[in-house]
């Protein structure tokens, strides 16, 4: 269940658009058993009338099929019956919330925190992050995401800053196979290889998804409190992704070891478009906090997937016993998916900002005082 608040009414919503984004979310190339069992769509039961917003909480549900194969092992009440025909989960899994949660909830069974902790929730996101992104796109804002890296093989880093233009990853939306969602053909079939050699070692891969936000207008967020910064808002909705251990707004990493002479955006100023340039994007359009008028670009650094069809070692929760790991189904390389939830969580920060900057209960509303900030900017 998903509930989205604060959108202004009048939106129309696509929900053959919504749908499409579940859709996407569930491919890629090395996912699991999962993904066969799941066939998401988006049942709206709140907030959407005659297909528009109306200005109060839209509420979200999504099915998971697979709740009927635990209905009586994991009973909400209490049946004795249940309880015998269920075995829970005692060896926590390395990597996974598994132990973490057991600890801090003073459980002897891990199934009570992986079902939460599961990437499984960010079907729920991906819907709200589809409604969010129409609600963006009526404003000239797009966001889409590529892959980068899987495992060890990557894009030149030269031609994946600056210079792969946004309509190519947008175009890659139109790919009938999601595959590893790779611009470059090449190097996406030395990923796909990558993939290969880990299912057949029994092991997972991860990788770097970018998500490029463009047409956003500069001055979303701020830079008078540290907890309004953008570009915090933007890390911790990307981290907050299972298996994402790293956020990068911009070349931020590479812009430690970088001097300041070839680090920062020199400015420029395009007088046909009434508009101030950058030669360059390091800064991943977001300086102090704010936007600039440039791509908004945010890259997501996932480890592999925790559980291995070769378990990795662990202790019985209930023996103290030295076993392996537990293992069900798996899946070997999530990140194209990973991609797709980034696009949402960026697309949800986004559109927070852009409705705390210009506000309206409508979207006309909105549209117009969106169309005076620009007219503001224009003139500057």
């Amino acid at each position: 269940m998903a509930i989205l608040s604060g959108l202004p009414a009048g939106l129309r919503v696509d929900f053959a658009y919504v749908d499409g984004e579940l859709k996407r979310r569930q491919g890629g190339y090395g996912r699991g058993g999962r993904m066969k069992i799941e066939s998401d769509t988006a049942q709206f039961l709140s907030g959407v009338r005659h297909g528009a917003t109306i200005g109060s909480p839209i509420t979200i549900l999504i099915e998971n099929r697979d709740w009927r194969n635990w209905q009586e092992a994991m009973a909400v009440d209490d049946r004795p019956e249940s309880r015998a025909k269920y075995r829970g989960l005692t060896p926590p899994r390395p990597g996974h919330a598994d132990l973490a949660g057991c600890l801090k909830f003073n459980f002897h069974d891990a199934r009570y925190v992986l079902e939460r902790a599961s990437a499984r929730e960010t079907a729920a996101r991906v819907a709200v992050g589809a409604l969010a992104k129409l609600f963006l796109q009526e404003f000239g804002i797009e966001v889409a995401s590529h892959v980068v890296a899987v495992g060890s093989v990557s894009l030149p880093e030269d031609s994946s800053r600056d210079r792969i233009r946004f309509d190519r990853i947008l175009a890659l939306r139109g790919r009938e196979e999601v595959l590893l969602n790779c611009v470059d053909a090449e190097v996406e079939a030395r990923m796909k290889q990558e993939v290969d050699r880990a299912t057949e070692a029994r092991d997972t891969v991860g990788g770097v998804f970018e998500v490029v936000a463009h047409g956003v207008p500069p001055g979303l967020g701020t830079c008078g409190q540290w907890d309004e910064r953008l570009d915090g808002w933007l890390a911790q909705a990307v981290m907050s992704i299972q298996a994402v251990k790293a956020v990068e707004v911009g070349s931020g990493v590479g812009s430690a070891a970088t001097p300041g002479s070839r680090t920062h955006d020199e400015i420029g100023y395009s007088r046909e478009q009434s508009r101030f340039t950058r030669r360059s994007n390091r800064a991943g359009g977001v300086e102090g906090g704010i936007t600039n008028g440039e791509d908004v670009v945010v890259r997501g650094y996932l480890k592999p997937i925790s559980t291995l069809r070769q378990p990795l070692e662990s202790v019985d929760l209930e023996t103290k016993e030295t076993v392996k790991a537990a293992y069900e189904r798996s899946d070997v390389c999530v990140v194209p998916a990973a991609g797709v939830i980034g696009e949402s969580m960026v697309a949800l920060v986004l559109a927070r900002a852009f409705l705390e900057k210009f506000g309206g209960d409508s979207i006309e509303e909105t549209r117009r005082n969106f169309a005076g900030y620009v007219e503001q900017v224009r003139q500057f």
